[in-house]
């Protein structure tokens, strides 16, 4: 593969794909894409099978993991050696084994391939990428993720990364989980809940997901850089891998419970951090 020929294809548009789409464009490289409700978009092609037939190198990010197999079956007929297939959307280990079963049927590589970050990383180029497959294809692929990437970290083989990337979600639900529950305390206690900001500046438990959640939940912004339906998603796969594991994870399934409050109410489409909504007064 000719790093300098190579032509990537997206598949799927949404709040990162979109991103990483206009990170190659922006950057001078050739690019196809695809997207199941058509977009006015340049380089447009109508089917999976079409991206395939023109990319070496197949950038995927959908929501789950029955999108992700329809995906790699309409391409499979234009796949085979040469071809390296990235599945950048978070979905079980079951689904993740069984596209890179059905991706290396055709004799194309296959790299599970998750990452961490959210709207603003990705248009900023800032994305962090978890990887599991072979090392030798990593390399392969790294200049094209370098585009949009911050970090790439090779785990190990594939099936590796989709885990790390349901762990490191767990704790994204459930730290802001508890900063709702804190911030409706400080209301019922008489706090001025804006002082949580001038508090956590100087508190040990404050991160990072606080700083950039807190500002927007103190207003009822939930613009979203990372959805309620899909956090609640990935809480799944969690309790999943959890009780096959004969573990149980009570935080978490607390967690979930909260989302799944406001999914009810018909917010799955707002950022997680609309969980805040189960308890703000105003």
């Amino acid at each position: 593969m000719s790093e300098e020929n190579i032509t990537v294809g997206v598949l799927g548009l949404g709040i990162i794909g979109s991103r990483v789409a206009q990170n190659l464009r922006d950057q001078g490289r050739r690019t196809c894409v695809w997207n199941r409700t058509p977009q006015d978009h340049p380089d447009a092609l109508d089917s999976p099978g079409e991206v395939a037939g023109k990319a070496g190198v197949l950038q995927i990010f959908v929501r789950d993991g029955e999108a992700l197999l329809t995906v790699v079956d309409a391409m499979a007929s234009q796949l085979g050696k040469g071809h390296v297939v990235l599945n950048h959307a978070t979905v079980s280990p079951e689904a993740t084994q069984e596209a890179a079963l059905r991706v290396g049927n055709t004799g194309a590589a296959f790299l599970d391939c998750p990452f961490t970050g959210s709207r603003d990383a990705a248009a900023e180029g800032k994305l962090n990428y978890y990887v599991g497959g072979e090392q030798a294809i990593v390399e392969q692929v790294r200049p094209v993720l370098d585009v949009s990437a911050q970090t790439v970290t090779h785990l190990g083989k594939i099936g590796t990364a989709t885990v790390l990337k349901i762990a490191t979600n767990m704790i994204s639900a459930t730290t802001v989980a508890i900063l709702s529950e804190a911030l409706a305390i400080c209301e019922e206690g008489g706090v001025e809940p804006r002082k949580m900001e001038q508090a956590l500046a100087v508190n040990g438990c404050a991160s990072g997901l606080s700083a950039m959640k807190l500002p927007t939940m103190l207003t009822g912004d939930y613009l979203p850089h990372f959805s309620l339906k899909n956090m609640l998603k990935d809480a799944g796969f969690g309790l999943e891998l959890a009780d096959k594991s004969g573990m149980s994870l009570p935080v978490l399934a607390s967690a979930a419970a909260t989302m799944m409050e406001q999914m009810d109410a018909g917010r799955g489409e707002d950022d997680y951090s609309v969980v805040y909504e189960n308890y703000r007064k105003g």
